[in-house]
């Protein structure tokens, strides 16, 4: 069986979405996978058509002013307009964020399932995940584990339905931390990069 799974973070490096990625893909090696990172390569003719024979679309990408980014829509569009993918594709998605809660992920699910829609594909499965950018700091951590138990969890689920091509309820995960300590990490971060970019803490509420 052949999957692709669609890197949909701006950013062209390391990325949280990638890593999500690298963890889904290693529970379905036995099949065939193609991952395209469209942040930094502009697919040819001949990519897209090999797009077109497989019988799974994984995206995964961060939330953007809570929806998808705009990089990721203007490739959704065209795939739309390519018309040629059989409709018992199956489409799936794992959406971070940098909320503490997975649910603020579900305006974005949204508008992949009418995506879905509009291009006569078949809805699988969301994953929403809370607080990715704990995820740099949890690279020791296997996921499944400690922090990382409900991330785990999710993308077990989600790559068992891949596998099968089965569709699933949509799954909203938050980390397991609690969030009072996440809200302080976070606020430490975002100090320590606006003082790196010459800023005060104080500057960061103007």
């Amino acid at each position: 069986m052949k999957i692709t799974m669609i890197n949909g973070s701006p950013k062209p490096g390391e990325n949280n979405s990638g890593t999500l990625i690298k963890y889904l893909t290693s529970l379905i090696n036995e099949n065939e996978t193609d991952v395209y990172n469209i942040s930094k390569l502009k697919l040819s003719d001949m990519q897209f058509e090999e797009m077109k024979k497989s019988s799974a679309l994984v995206f995964a990408f961060p939330l953007y002013v809570d929806g998808i980014p705009s990089h990721l829509l203007r490739f959704l569009m065209r795939l739309e307009r390519m018309d040629v993918f059989d409709k018992n594709t199956m489409v799936y998605c794992i959406v971070n964020n940098g909320f503490f809660e997975g649910k603020q992920n579900h305006i974005a699910v949204s508008q992949m399932k009418n995506w879905c829609i509009a291009a006569g594909l078949t809805w699988g499965q969301a994953v929403g995940i809370g607080a990715g950018e704990m995820l740099p700091f949890l690279k020791n951590i296997p996921f499944g584990y400690g922090p990382n138990k409900n991330t785990g969890k999710a993308i077990n689920e989600i790559a068992n339905n891949i596998k099968t091509l089965k569709s699933g309820d949509d799954l909203f995960v938050s980390p397991n931390w609690p969030r009072f300590l996440w809200k302080m990490q976070g606020t430490r971060i975002w100090n320590m990069r606006a003082k790196k970019n010459g800023l005060r803490e104080t500057d960061l509420y103007n």
